[in-house]
């Protein structure tokens, strides 16, 4: 099986079980485990925590040792987690949880983008982060119907069900991942330790080499500051504060699985219409759709926290799932267009990741108590201010980007 066929299966089928745990999970922690706000933003940040310290560690053992089995590992404490979760509905097993899924996590990303760039080579890779990311909505939009069914019998069900699928993806992987021999950073007079350590070093290089990688890293730290309190506290929201309309006596499940199934099923539309309308090959096309998706991303997430109506509440939210799905994509290419040492891809797409940890670490208990002690409104509304910089940033990045082309036609 070719790697970019196993890359779309990959997509796939871990967006499928992520959305078969994820469509209930918020719903089983503020209903079954019962979490406040702070509570429930705490479980978020404990999953940070855990990415921010392991993410640059295990980036490094992708770069040093394998892609391939970063991402088996990864996928396979991925699982655990989702057991451990659905099997003890109390605080502390959420939390222990976390620690699983967050070492998965930074096990599995850098390690996948990684790979399939070194496997399909640059001039496809673009197509590949863009075809993946439809894969994974298609999955998603998959998995809704079956998390909803099987939550209506058990909300812990789909938890339990998806952690056993993980698992079964990663024995899956085993046999059907292939890797290129790469050149490893690790030579033969090197310590592993030592390896890891120049690994980091030459990223820290260029990272103050090229401004670009540098402002684009703080980029994912500013997105966030703002994403962990939004994505904790929205299903407290629509469930405490705009409610649900009367009709079909539809259980909050129901109505969370509509939601979820609009929303990738736009998504699908919206990343299929960004691969046509911007060119992957031009880093100032994707600097300009960031620039005007960010801008477009504040300004519904303040209307979001303000709307008092469920369908203009959820048209919003609507809205800003189409807007980061889009920017996902453009994202990811634009940045490892700036890497140009395969050595430290991984590394560097680790790096980025940890901070992004490290904004939801910082934002995430601030926006949690602000929810606790004022209101889940008031928290939102800081979750769509906190998010503005990010602007800032495109701006700074395109401007960089204009002046190294101008630098390379002289």
């Amino acid at each position: 099986m070719n790697s970019y066929t196993v890359y779309l299966i990959m997509s796939f089928c871990s967006s499928l079980f992520f959305m078969v745990c994820f469509t209930v999970n918020l719903i089983y922690q503020a209903t079954v485990v019962n979490l406040d706000p702070l509570q429930m933003v705490l479980v978020g940040t404990v999953l940070e925590i855990t990415t921010f310290v392991l993410e640059v560690p295990t980036g490094v053992v992708a770069d040093l040792k394998s892609r391939r089995l970063s991402i088996l590992i990864g996928y396979v404490l991925l699982g655990l987690g989702f057991l451990l979760e659905g099997s003890f509905p109390v605080f502390w097993a959420v939390i222990g949880a976390q620690v699983l899924w967050g070492t998965g996590w930074t096990f599995s990303s850098g390690a996948e983008e990684a790979w399939v760039a070194d496997e399909l080579g640059e001039g496809r890779v673009g197509e590949a982060f863009l075809r993946g990311s439809q894969a994974g909505n298609l999955g998603g939009l998959l998995g809704i119907p079956i998390s909803v069914l099987l939550g209506r019998l058990d909300l812990a069900l789909p938890i339990v069900i998806s952690g056993i699928c993980m698992i079964g993806l990663a024995a899956f992987l085993t046999l059907a991942m292939q890797e290129k021999p790469f050149r490893s950073s690790q030579t033969l007079e090197q310590t592993a330790w030592k390896s890891m350590g120049e690994t980091i070093r030459m990223a820290w290089t260029l990272m103050k080499q090229h401004s670009l990688v540098l402002v684009l890293i703080l980029a994912s730290m500013v997105f966030g500051l703002s994403s962990e309190g939004f994505d904790r506290l929205t299903t407290p929201h629509l469930i405490d504060n705009v409610g649900f309309p009367e009709w079909g006596s539809f259980e909050p499940v129901v109505w969370f699985g509509v939601i979820q199934a609009v929303n990738q099923g736009l998504n699908l539309v919206a990343v299929e219409l960004v691969r046509r309308g911007v060119d992957l090959r031009k880093p100032m096309q994707i600097a300009n759709a960031l620039i005007i998706f960010s801008v477009l991303m504040v300004m519904i997430l303040v209307a979001f926290a303000l709307a008092k109506g469920f369908w203009l509440a959820v048209m919003l939210l609507w809205g800003f799932g189409i807007l980061k799905v889009s920017c996902d994509p453009l994202y990811d290419t634009w940045f490892n267009g700036q890497i140009r040492d395969p050595n430290i891809r991984a590394t560097l797409f680790s790096v980025r990741a940890q901070m992004n940890a490290f904004g939801q670490i910082a934002g995430g208990p601030f926006v949690g108590a602000i929810g606790k002690w004022l209101s889940l409104r008031a928290a939102l509304l800081t979750s769509g201010l906190l998010l503005s910089p990010i602007v800032v940033l495109y701006g700074i990045g395109r401007r960089l980007e204009k002046r190294e082309v101008i630098e390379n036609d002289a």
